[in-house]
């Protein structure tokens, strides 16, 4: 009996080793886009290594767990099939902020249905206090993304009187009641640290915008990952330590990253209110400073005879939903000897890796994808750089005005490419909220309307020629 007991236990043990290391192997998978399916694939497999010796293990409460999970997989399934691409970053937000939010409850559920709370230890009682705090902050300020995201809110910072005073209040709130719990256990003070935790990732969030929300989406998912790994130690389960610390650190290094490529440091970000002075005088600025526009036929001469044509995207091109269009805009380019590749801003659209996942649905070749690094050496010997959807990251200021919000930030020189067409809906700015000045380049040519509805012109003009 002891035997198969051991047995049993040596076997879960290393269903979960092999878990974890599916884990490690999608996210190893998910760092390229070539291996990006097969990466989550090896994740989804390890989820049911793991689910699967977890249900083995003797698990009470099935009539609540099984009909749990029959929402979850009526909810997330479709959620995550139909939903389109411009909605992505919301669902990666609500996502993110469902899981922040589990692991809070699970930290508060260990705690308020222990037999004894004072026998806990100080080192477990600290791990609950972490998977409450991080995951509640994480689940609201997850909550506040995907409203801005959604355009529930407003998308831009959002700033009040005293606000550094009022977060340092609440903070200090939650790090006094933290004290009080580990000194003296009670589950009141943990709900109250709860609320304030709440009440912080609001105020947290409220006041990032704009081209921070690609950086403040990885932020939070690191916040999330180590709220798994605290429930993990509160539940004495190796396997959500290991899945919880893999997602945390891979988070934060992505954070890293995408700071490093706004040319900003992590506090600057998250605490100067990015965007909150704003320089949009739309109409005035259209009206004192003329931009040179052309039609799709003309525009088309130019990228039928060109050798190389560099492709910028943006935001704008997932709005459009104008993937497709694009891939074929460029397979007819190259039936015609054209050299073509797409350039990627590291924080293009709104959220990490978000023109990867864009062009890859429309089966864009990954070849063909270059990374900003890579791409920028080739605008000099770029006869045409054609920018859809995408300002910011290519808007001069950030190498040129010392004075610009987005000094500093590395992005694409499109402005060395020997002729540049712009398409765009209107002369409004970015998110940064400031004017971009490639489009008023004698090199410069406009092409107003919806980008689908351009570039579709586009390319029956190029097969005309």
């Amino acid at each position: 009996m002891i035997a198969t007991e051991i047995s049993i236990e040596t076997a879960i043990r290393i269903a979960y080793l092999l878990a974890a290391i599916c884990f490690i192997l999608a996210l190893r998978g998910l760092s390229s886009p070539k291996s990006a399916r097969s990466g989550n694939l090896i994740g989804a497999g390890g989820m049911l290594i793991a689910v699967g010796m977890t249900f083995s293990h003797g698990i009470h409460n099935l009539v609540y767990i099984i009909p749990a999970i029959i929402v979850g997989i009526v909810v997330g399934v479709p959620a995550a099939r139909f939903v389109k691409m411009t909605a992505m970053p919301q669902m990666v937000a609500v996502f993110n902020g469902v899981g922040g939010g589990a692991a809070a409850v699970v930290s508060y559920s260990e705690f308020i249905h222990s037999s004894d709370v004072h026998s806990f230890a100080i080192y477990q009682i600290v791990e609950v206090l972490l998977g409450v705090i991080v995951g509640c902050v994480s689940f609201s300020g997850s909550v506040i993304a995907f409203a801005k995201l959604q355009e529930l809110m407003t998308g831009r910072p959002v700033t009040y009187p005293f606000q550094q005073l009022i977060n340092g209040i609440v903070a200090l709130g939650i790090l006094a009641l933290a004290f009080a719990v580990i000194f003296s256990p009670h589950t009141s003070f943990l709900l109250v640290i709860g609320i304030l935790a709440l009440l912080f990732g609001i105020a947290f969030v409220l006041p990032i915008g704009g081209a921070d929300v690609p950086v403040l989406i990885s932020l939070l998912n690191s916040f999330t990952g180590l709220a798994v790994a605290a429930s993990g130690f509160a539940l004495n389960n190796t396997l959500l330590v290991v899945a919880g610390t893999l997602v945390g650190a891979s988070g934060t290094l992505l954070t890293q990253m995408m700071s490093k490529a706004m040319g900003r440091s992590l506090p600057n970000i998250l605490f100067s209110a990015f965007g909150s002075v704003t320089a949009t005088s739309e109409g005035a600025s259209a009206e004192a400073r003329p931009v040179r526009s052309s039609t799709p036929e003309d525009l088309a001469v130019l990228l039928a005879y060109a050798r190389k044509v560099v492709i910028v995207p943006g935001y704008g091109l997932a709005v459009a939903q104008a993937q497709h269009t694009i891939r074929e805009l460029s397979d007819e380019l190259k039936k015609r000897g054209v050299e073509v590749f797409f350039a990627i801003h590291p924080v293009a659209g709104r959220m990490p890796g978000h023109m990867n996942v864009l062009l890859a649905e429309a089966n864009v070749p990954y070849d063909e994808l270059k990374e900003m690094d890579e791409a920028n050496p080739e605008f000099s010997t770029t006869d045409v750089a054609l920018v859809v959807g995408a300002n910011d990251v290519v808007n001069p200021a950030a190498h040129d005005s010392p004075g610009s919000p987005i000094y500093g930030m590395p992005i694409l020189h499109v402005d060395d490419a020997n002729a540049i067409i712009f398409l765009k809906r209107s002369m409004r700015p970015g998110f940064a909220g400031i004017e971009n000045e490639l489009l008023y380049n004698p090199k410069t040519t406009l092409l107003f309307g919806d980008a689908k509805d351009s570039l579709t012109k586009l390319v029956s003009a190029v097969k005309a020629q």
